[in-house]
């Protein structure tokens, strides 16, 4: 029988060559999955990926909803400017047609006064009346309009009282004599009817007032005697 030695212990074989360290048992390599745990572990808790991405998505879609309301507003501001321009050109080119027309209507006034005091004394006639009504007919097709006419109410805007009477038929100044007519084209009083005007008498009581006096005072008469006596 083999004797054990006391105070030695067995070792296992190592082979030729090796070092002691390389006899020493080895700790096993962690898995991936313990890997893992453990340096999510020593980092902390982390936000997901797609979480950021629809973060900054979300950012960039609100920048271009901020910059298309600004396009957008700016365009509308640029139609309107232009649709206010667009007006104010016809407006004013209406407006310089009118004034151009009524100028060139003015200086031919003189002429159509003329032909009226021609036609008054009965000296439109032959070649000279076929010109002055074609004349009149062209002043008619660019809007010019005459105006004044007698037994009408005097006023002010339209009408320039050259001669004032008074007469007992008329209740309110009236125009009793158109000494040169008027014309206008449309609302535009190009130059105002000159008129003589006749006011009401001072004092005087108008005729219609006194016909219902004098009509009882007729019947008054007849109303007293009572009606024929009875023979």
């Amino acid at each position: 029988m083999t004797e054990e030695t006391p105070g030695f212990e067995e070792k296992p074989d190592v082979p030729s060559g090796a070092t002691p360290e390389d006899a020493e048992p080895q700790a096993a390599a962690p898995s991936p999955e313990e890997a893992g745990t453990d340096s999510a572990k020593e980092s902390g808790p982390a936000a997901p990926a797609g979480d950021v991405q629809d973060v900054a998505l979300t950012a960039q879609l609100d920048q271009v909803r901020m910059a298309l309301n600004e396009r957008t507003a700016d365009l509308q501001r640029l139609q309107a400017e232009y649709q206010n321009y667009r007006r104010r050109v016809e407006r004013d080119r209406v407006t310089v047609k009118e004034i151009a027309v009524a100028n060139l209507l003015s200086e031919l006034l003189p002429t159509l006064d003329d032909i009226g005091r021609a036609r008054e004394h009965g000296e439109l006639v032959g070649g000279f009346k076929s010109v002055a009504e074609s004349l009149e007919t062209v002043a008619a097709k660019m809007g010019l309009q005459q105006f004044g006419k007698e037994g009408e109410p005097f006023d002010p805007t339209i009408h320039e009282a050259l001669m004032h009477s008074y007469a007992p038929d008329v209740d309110e100044t009236t125009c009793v004599a158109i000494l040169q007519p008027g014309y206008r084209i449309g609302e535009r009083t190009i130059r105002p009817a000159r008129v003589a005007v006749a006011e009401p008498q001072p004092g005087a009581t108008p005729a219609k007032a006194d016909e219902p006096s004098a009509q009882a005072q007729a019947a008054a008469p007849d109303e007293e005697s009572g009606g024929p006596e009875e023979g």
